[in-house]
């Protein structure tokens, strides 16, 4: 192991070390929450609170938005760990710092990892507010977090041919079908951000088959596939991407769209946690 992958896994293991002595909730399934979609973690039961900035040499959330934490507890006995809000490749991080938390998810046992954000609707028959459960991604235009000598939790060449699982998949979506929650179906693509897309980049998403743009998501996804973990992923469509939408776009205005979703976002996710442990 290179000094580089050294040093990186001692940072994991340490993290580790501390948040077990914080608490001893050994995750099943873990949820990171995107934008305005934290208001989760009220449902998780005797929570064990654990702020990113308390770890040591841990990446910190810098957007609003974005609390920064840990959430370990539980959903009907079935225990759960919650990041709310996650780190960004724009932030000035390194990809392999912004999948360090995912990294650390499943050493500290999680088994499946569900990966939640607010992100643009590219696709004509979406509406700002719909959720999209994410069956494939795009994410090409930001490095990969595998980029370096080979982390040794995973093979050197992962195959991505079914990185959210269609099992875990569907289940979202017959869930949200016996809770009466419309949802989509659709392709993520990550681009790096800060700034939002242009309309000739977003024109350019569609013809690649996007449906819904973001800034974060893909990476982890591709980092917890490279982990063992199975995924599973649901956008929320804030708002209609640059040039579909008429209206310039603003990410308090992001924040504000989801915390009006949250009610019946809470409602899908807990049932999900639900389903999956029977």
């Amino acid at each position: 192991m290179s000094d580089n992958i050294g040093n990186e896994y001692k940072k994991i293991k340490t993290a580790y070390e501390y948040i077990r002595k914080k608490t001893d909730v050994v995750p099943h399934i873990a949820v990171v929450l995107g934008s305005g979609l934290g208001e989760f973690c009220e449902c998780i039961e005797n929570p064990s609170i654990i702020d990113y900035h308390d770890i040591p040499d841990f990446p910190v959330s810098t957007v609003a938005g974005h609390k920064g934490r840990f959430v370990f507890g539980h959903i009907n006995n079935i225990p759960v760990a919650a990041m709310q809000g996650r780190v960004h490749y724009y932030e000035g991080y390194s990809m392999q710092q912004t999948v360090m938390p995912i990294r650390l998810l499943q050493e500290l046992g999680c088994d499946i990892l569900m990966l939640t954000n607010a992100a643009g609707g590219i696709n004509p028959t979406f509406r700002a507010g719909d959720f999209m459960v994410i069956r494939d991604q795009i994410s090409s235009f930001v490095p990969s977090p595998l980029i370096g000598e080979n982390y040794p939790t995973g093979t050197r060449f992962p195959d991505m041919s079914n990185i959210y699982d269609n099992k875990l998949s569907l289940d979202i979506v017959h869930c949200a079908a016996g809770l009466g929650i419309p949802v989509k179906e659709g392709i993520y693509i990550q681009l790096s951000g800060p700034n939002y897309e242009s309309p000739a980049e977003v024109r350019m998403c569609r013809m690649l088959g996007a449906d819904a743009v973001g800034m974060s998501t893909a990476s982890e996804a591709v980092a917890a596939v490279h982990c063992g973990m199975k995924v599973c992923g649901i956008s929320f469509i804030s708002n209609l991407a640059c040039g579909i939408s008429p209206v310039p776009l603003d990410h308090k205005e992001v924040g504000e769209a989801a915390a009006k979703a949250a009610p019946m976002f809470n409602k899908l996710i807990k049932e999900f946690i639900c389903a999956c442990d029977k």
